[in-house]
């Protein structure tokens, strides 16, 4: 994939038909918690509908499906902006987040996955 290739793609997002459930990994426990429903997802983050979005800042362990895959993946992520509830708003309640510690071979993954099935 050409620089200019992986620039583009890193911008484009999998608006995805069936959202991904994510669930919160809980230390020390190792518990899995429901998180939210991804909406979307990139190579350098996700959009996670819920109604109860985090503070911007905040980093959670997410196990995240990568369809593409065939698994899940854990990876820390962080909250960069949230979107409370509103009557008045068109929009889901939610958060954007970003991937803090994505492997490359799941990177490539999400890339190929976006490339594929866009529209």
């Amino acid at each position: 994939m050409t620089t200019e290739t992986l620039s583009r793609t890193s911008m484009r997002r999998r608006y995805l038909s069936c959202p991904l459930l994510v669930v919160h990994q809980s230390r020390p426990s190792d518990s899995c918690v429901f998180f939210g429903y991804a909406r979307n997802i990139s190579r350098g983050g996700l959009y996670i509908s819920t109604v109860n979005p985090r503070e911007p800042g905040s980093r959670f362990d997410l196990e995240i499906p990568i369809p593409p895959l065939g698994r899940y993946v854990t990876c820390l992520c962080e909250v960069i902006w949230k979107r409370d509830f509103s009557h008045n708003s068109p929009y889901d309640p939610g958060m954007g987040m970003r991937f803090i510690d994505l492997d490359e071979e799941t990177a490539q993954a999400i890339d190929a996955w976006v490339l594929e099935n866009e529209v």
